[in-house]
């Protein structure tokens, strides 16, 4: 049973914006982990194409999204939450959106100082500009960051989802509904 608060929803563009770059993100995680155990073949150089067309990808729907909800305002939070729950929540949607924006920022660095183009969706007119001379120890520093980045996204990703059950399946308040595309 759902308390007697009934939460307003997001905007149709933010709720498809949010499960858009989900999705985008689970899949680049899961390429990005399939990817790098493989041995050096053709099928290796698609898939890293691959990963980064959907890190530009992603990278451009964030600044889309944070656009978005710099000039609309969120829904209001449940009146009964409690205060150090709004902040963790505006805390943890802060770090999502920078994390958003700094990964597919390390991976074209990392990729500029490995030496390697990134081409999105193969179209060489669209080839973005290196960022960094050729440097192998930059290039390993970058990849470092790259992957540390991404398991601190994955971690934060799981307390969201985790946060939003608890909103949905303990204290029933409505909360997960303001984002479901259904």
């Amino acid at each position: 049973m759902l308390s007697a608060y009934s939460s307003p929803r997001y905007t149709r563009t933010a709720i498809v914006l949010h499960w858009l770059i989900a999705l985008l993100m689970l899949c680049g995680f899961c390429l990005g982990l399939y990817m790098t155990g493989l041995k050096f073949s053709p099928l290796k150089l698609s898939l890293y194409s691959y990963h980064k067309w959907i890190g530009v990808t992603v990278f451009s729907l964030a600044l889309l999204r944070l656009l978005w909800r710099l000039t609309h305002k969120p829904p209001p939070l449940p009146p009964r939450m409690a205060a150090w729950q709004r902040n963790a929540a505006g805390a943890l949607h802060a770090l999502l959106y920078l994390l958003m924006l700094c990964i597919p920022l390390s991976g074209w660095l990392y990729s500029s100082a490995a030496g390697v183009p990134t081409v999105p969706f193969g179209i060489s007119a669209l080839q973005l500009p290196d960022l960094l001379e050729r440097n192998k120890e930059m290039a390993d520093s970058l990849h470092f960051v790259h992957v540390t980045l991404n398991y601190s996204l994955a971690t934060l990703v799981v307390l969201h989802v985790a946060a939003a059950f608890k909103h949905h399946f303990l204290d029933r308040d409505g909360l997960l509904a303001r984002m479901n595309p259904f």
